[in-house]
This record gives structure tokens, C-alpha cells and sequence, in this order.
């Protein structure tokens, strides 16, 4: 006969509630696949987790109970949001408890790309709604002398310009400097400019995990070079969104990200809401 200590200690231990995170390595109970998770959608049936094994496969789990979480029972639940500290925004500016979406203004913000895009507005997008600002991105600076003889920027219209590698010498250097030069566009188009090869590089080392951002050599793929030195999935154009993803989703706060980028970002904005 078992005695009741004994019976108590094979009972089968309660899965303990746990907010889902990316990058976070689960084992699902019943199949033992095991997966970073890489993100969650809604479905018809339900939300789901994605999780992503060591070969770079991802399969899809019902979130809930069901999972061990470095060999213990979890319940996964989905994040709740996180605030900024009271009284502030995520870049750290004063927030304006009810205040409502400006309606855009008539001038603009251009990063590079998409995940320029997305990391200014994870981190200014308060600011920049109460200002009326609109960010978009331009896919690179090579047209961007077409784009602004489209927009024929004014005193009322103005454009501020964030662009990558902004180094001497380089092509984006050059193409900044023509901007520069330009008559029409001297007191109206503010082109500045940071030192990183791309935005990811923005990010503090520390927040994704790593000591410091992997030097990839001229003449390799950037992204998929990163990937690849500090062991994530680098095979195509999906591991590099699914990097980027991962990224993006351990920054909160403007403490996350380098004072070179926060501060030309800023100059920006302040450029473009002169009235």
C-alpha cells in the first residue's frame, strides 16, 4: 500500500501560468518536438504558437497547457502589453494622458526600409501620433532625388531623411551630400544619417543576447551573415524576417537602442514639427 506521501509525490506536477516571449525554448509535452518560439497568430480554431527547431522547421502548437518549459509543466499565455514608465512614453517624452492622433501633418519622415520603419515607430510612435508625423520608408536611398522632386518639399511640407551607413565615402555618403547641395532643398529636407551597416545594428548588443554584433565581411549578405554567427536560422528571406522579428520584439524602450540612432532620430522630428 502506498503511503500518502508517496502517492502525493507521482501526481502529475500543475503547469505553472507563463507568458509566451520570443525566442523562448519550449517542448511540446505530447509530440516532444522541441522550438524557439518565433510568433504567435489567431486562428479559426484558436491562437497558436509557432515554434522553430535547430534545423530551421516550424510547426504550429495550440498556446495553453501542454508545453515544458526547461523540463517543467507550463500553461503559455499571451503577453500583456507592457507600459512605459508612468507618466511616459516609450522614448522616455512626457505622455499626454488622452491625448488623440494628430492628423498627419503635411510633412514627412523617410527611413530606408521597412525595419527602420518599424523600429522608430516601436519607439517613437506615441510621439510621433501626437505630432502628426507619418514615417515611411523609402527602400533605399538610390531615388530618393526622384522622390523629393515629387513631393517638391516646402517650408510647410517638409522632409527629414534617416538614412543607414552614413559614413564617409560610401555611396549613401555621396547621394546625402547631392541632397545637401541642392538649393531647393537647403532649408526644407534635413538628411541625417547613422553609422550602422543596418538598423539592426541599432539595437544594443546586450538586449539581443549577445556581446557584441558579429563583423560580416564585404561582399556577404549582411543579415544572413549575422544570423549565421550567432546561431539563428539563416537560410533564406524568411529566417532573416523571422530574425528581424525576434529582434524587434526584445525592444521596449529607447534605453534598448544606441544614442546615436535615438538622437538623429529625434533631430528629425523636431526638424519636421518646426511650425
Amino acid at each position: 500500500m502506498l503511503s500518502a506521501t508517496s502517492s502525493a509525490s507521482h501526481r502529475p506536477k500543475k503547469s505553472v501560468p507563463v507568458e509566451l516571449k520570443l525566442g523562448m525554448v519550449l517542448e511540446d509535452a505530447m509530440s516532444g518536438y522541441v522550438g524557439a518560439v518565433v510568433g504567435a497568430q489567431k486562428t479559426t480554431a484558436g491562437v497558436v504558437v509557432n515554434l522553430e527547431d535547430r534545423r530551421g522547421s516550424v510547426r504550429a502548437f495550440p498556446l495553453g497547457p501542454g508545453f515544458l518549459l526547461e523540463g517543467e509543466p507550463v500553461d503559455l499565455r499571451l503577453p500583456t502589453k507592457k507600459k512605459a514608465a508612468p507618466g511616459r512614453t516609450a522614448s522616455g517624452s512626457r505622455a499626454v494622458a488622452g491625448a488623440k492622433a494628430r492628423v498627419a501633418r503635411g510633412s514627412r519622415i523617410w527611413v530606408e526600409g521597412k525595419h527602420d520603419a518599424e523600429l522608430v515607430e516601436k519607439i517613437w510612435g506615441d510621439d510621433l501620433r501626437i505630432e502628426g508625423v507619418v514615417v515611411e520608408p523609402l527602400g533605399g536611398l538610390d531615388d530618393v532625388a526622384d522622390k523629393l522632386a515629387e513631393f517638391s518639399p516646402d517650408k510647410n511640407h517638409r522632409v527629414g531623411i534617416l538614412a543607414d551607413h552614413l559614413v564617409t565615402g560610401t555611396k549613401e555618403s555621396k547621394i546625402a551630400e547631392a541632397v545637401r547641395r541642392d538649393p531647393r532643398y537647403r532649408e526644407v529636407v534635413h538628411i541625417i544619417g547613422h553609422p550602422y551597416v543596418d538598423i539592426w545594428q541599432a539595437v544594443k548588443p546586450h538586449v539581443v543576447g549577445i556581446s557584441q554584433w558579429p563583423v560580416v565581411p564585404r561582399g556577404e549578405d549582411w543579415k544572413t551573415g549575422i544570423l549565421r554567427r550567432i546561431g539563428w536560422p539563416h537560410a533564406d528571406h524568411k529566417d532573416v524576417a523571422r530574425g528581424w522579428v525576434r529582434i524587434l520584439g526584445k525592444v521596449t524602450t529607447i534605453a534598448d537602442v544606441e544614442p546615436t540612432l535615438s538622437g538623429r532620430v529625434e533631430e528629425l522630428i523636431d526638424f519636421v514639427t518646426v511650425d
